[in-house]
């Protein structure tokens, strides 16, 4: 069956693409085997990411259209606040991509981060990966925007896109240090608001003591994403970065910090919080109890 489906796949079913999202999203019996038989991939993956309200959907919606007019297939993954009923994605901002969602060159799944607290879904390595053995150019993966999901975003893209609105100064003063690491390309969005130059300015200013460290210099730039304005601008600089030497340094360490996750995930996945807690109460009881002899002997 995996080995029909990942067929399926190769040759543009999206529907075949869908079923398998959902069975590694519910573990099914066997999504291992799919897994290891996805054939090596050149597919970038494009991470946007920033606080909410900053128009992340509305410039993932205006990033297709250009795409799409340049002749590229795309897969999307919008990463969306789980429902605290059925832990399903609430889906509100997907009504801004719906023309989309018939177009034979875009595929569009929504995904839950099914409390996940970093903002992104547990799978989401995984799921990107398969978006990547189909016919596809690019996989743009657009996180909730909550918790720490604009770090984390920078160990499962190739390229780390950053929104941000003239009005975030604070929010900016309070990531500074994460967003200053993983941000590949700041987007000021809502440009047409009076502050933006301010802020650009401003951000600037923030970013020089990174690009000495880096060499290299963090673009920004300035789109209004409901007008389609600096969108094609926006998608050069990704995709010069895309083809710069400094992605192909990180290459390796993008790979490092994926297996990471997947390596801790799985030597994690015995433990159950339950049995924990229920060992913890009879050690605890015991009157010798110490939290680092119980860890060690774990």
């Amino acid at each position: 069956m995996w080995m029909q489906l990942l067929n399926d796949i190769k040759n543009g079913s999206q529907k075949s693409l869908a079923r398998c999202i959902s069975l590694i999203e519910n573990e099914v019996s066997g999504y291992e085997k799919l897994l290891q038989s996805l054939p090596a991939s050149t597919v970038p993956v494009i991470g946007i990411t920033g606080p909410p309200g900053a128009g992340k959907s509305t410039l993932v919606d205006a990033l297709i259209e250009v795409l799409v007019q340049h002749g590229k297939k795309i897969a999307v993954l919008c990463v969306d606040p789980s429902s605290p009923f059925n832990l399903g994605a609430l889906l509100g901002d997907r009504i801004r991509m719906s023309n989309w969602y018939n177009h034979p060159n875009v595929f569009i799944r929504s995904l839950a981060t099914r409390g996940s607290l970093g903002g992104l879904h547990p799978k989401i390595l995984e799921i990107a990966d398969l978006c990547k053995a189909a016919p596809v150019d690019y996989v743009i993966v657009e996180t909730v925007g909550v918790g720490q999901s604009e770090i984390e975003i920078a160990g499962l893209a190739d390229a780390t896109v950053v929104v941000l609105v003239p009005e975030a100064g604070d929010e900016v003063q309070t990531m500074k240090a994460g967003l200053m690491e993983i941000a590949d390309v700041f987007v000021v969005n809502k440009a047409d608001r009076p502050e933006a130059d301010l802020f650009v300015r401003n951000l600037r200013l923030m970013l020089a003591p990174s690009f000495k460290e880096e060499r290299f210099e963090i673009a920004i730039v300035k789109t209004t994403a409901t007008e389609k304005k600096g969108v094609e601008e926006l998608w050069n600089t990704i995709d010069a970065h895309l083809h710069s030497g400094h992605y192909n340094q990180r290459k390796s360490w993008l790979l490092a910090e994926k297996a990471w996750q997947l390596i801790q995930r799985r030597r994690m996945s015995d433990l159950n919080k339950e049995v924990l807690k229920k060992e913890l109460e009879a050690e605890y009881n015991s009157g010798t109890f110490n939290l680092y002899r119980f860890v060690e002997s774990k």
